[in-house]
């Protein structure tokens, strides 16, 4: 059976390209790796937010559309993004979180605590403490490696068919159910990050696409040719999956579960440094060669954005 390591990234949909900067890199203490566009939408941003080096398990998307309308989180999406923090570091994020007037609560399942939060455009959050993950070397204003979110801990999904998208989480993408707790079922991956999911039990009204939502979670697949493999694993469980779509940071294929979820599978490779060093990632937009000759158009369409610290 094939089984992937876990969560690769998670695509989301938002509002103001700056606020949500603002948001995941001044608040969160996250890396911009990547300033692209959305390769379907150019006149859209694609921005992805991560760790230090921007690893698998630790990348959340988003396409920014300012004044766009609002949608509804239900059914047929994820409805929480789980981030893991180092263990003793709860304090630090309760603080920072109310420095910044951001509501959260403190809530219990599976034995662990989490910080439950929103986004400013709706996005649901939750912090973890768990010894998995590396740590994530990146700082940024009074976010240190001590403190830093080191990745994805998982996700909540809320499906409209439960049952079956636990059946495919067991025997397309090769989790294993670890456990039940009132209407969540968890299923876990063999990575150490972005590795637990929690499948909700209970319907609730379906999900509707627009600022505040996932547009879809990817899992992880090793290199080109672990890919090929993926999709015609996914094919051969009946199954309607793309053809190879090439992000230029990882290639992707896509798939809708029977629960109405949008499930991606991404390579690993090549990663985000290919066409910018280390050291310099995130700092330039960058574009896919089909659109070069577009990038002064660009540049012009897209609303300005910087990284920028808003601790005082």
């Amino acid at each position: 059976m094939k089984k992937t390591a876990g969560i690769h990234h998670i695509t989301a949909i938002v509002g103001h390209p700056q606020e949500n900067t603002d948001f995941y890199a001044g608040v969160l203490g996250l890396r911009l790796v990547k300033k692209t566009i959305n390769f379907d939408d150019p006149g859209t941003y694609h921005l992805y937010f991560g760790d230090d080096g921007g690893k698998p398990g630790t990348i959340i998307t988003f396409f920014p559309w300012a004044n766009a309308y609002q949608g509804k989180i239900g059914s047929g999406q994820v409805g929480v993004t789980t981030y893991i923090i180092p263990i003793g570091s709860m304090n630090f994020w309760e603080n920072r979180l109310a420095k910044f007037n951001i509501e959260y609560q403190i809530t219990q399942r599976f034995g662990e605590t989490y910080l439950e939060l929103a986004d400013p455009h709706g996005l649901q959050l939750e912090l973890v403490e768990r010894e998995g993950g590396v740590s994530n070397n990146w700082t940024h204003g009074d976010v240190t490696s001590d403190v830093a979110i080191k990745g994805f801990g998982g996700a909540i999904l809320l499906s409209t068919n439960p049952e079956k998208t636990g059946e495919t989480l067991q025997n397309v993408m090769g989790l294993e159910k670890v456990g039940e707790e009132e209407d969540l079922v968890r299923f876990k991956s063999y990575s150490d990050i972005g590795n637990v999911i929690d499948v909700k039990q209970t319907l609730i009204g379906r999900g509707k696409v627009g600022v505040g939502t996932v547009h879809h979670i990817a899992w992880r697949a090793k290199d080109d040719e672990d890919h090929l493999d993926w999709q015609q694993h996914v094919a051969n469980n009946g199954y309607g999956v793309t053809a190879v779509r090439d992000r230029n940071y990882f290639n992707a294929i896509y798939f809708k579960e029977h629960g109405e979820i949008l499930f991606e599978i991404a390579t690993d490779t090549p990663g985000f440094a290919h066409d910018e060093s280390y050291e310099t990632m995130g700092t330039e937009l960058k574009l896919p060669a089909q659109y070069e000759q577009y990038r002064d158009q660009l540049n012009k369409a897209l609303i300005p954005i910087e990284v920028r610290s808003l601790d005082k």
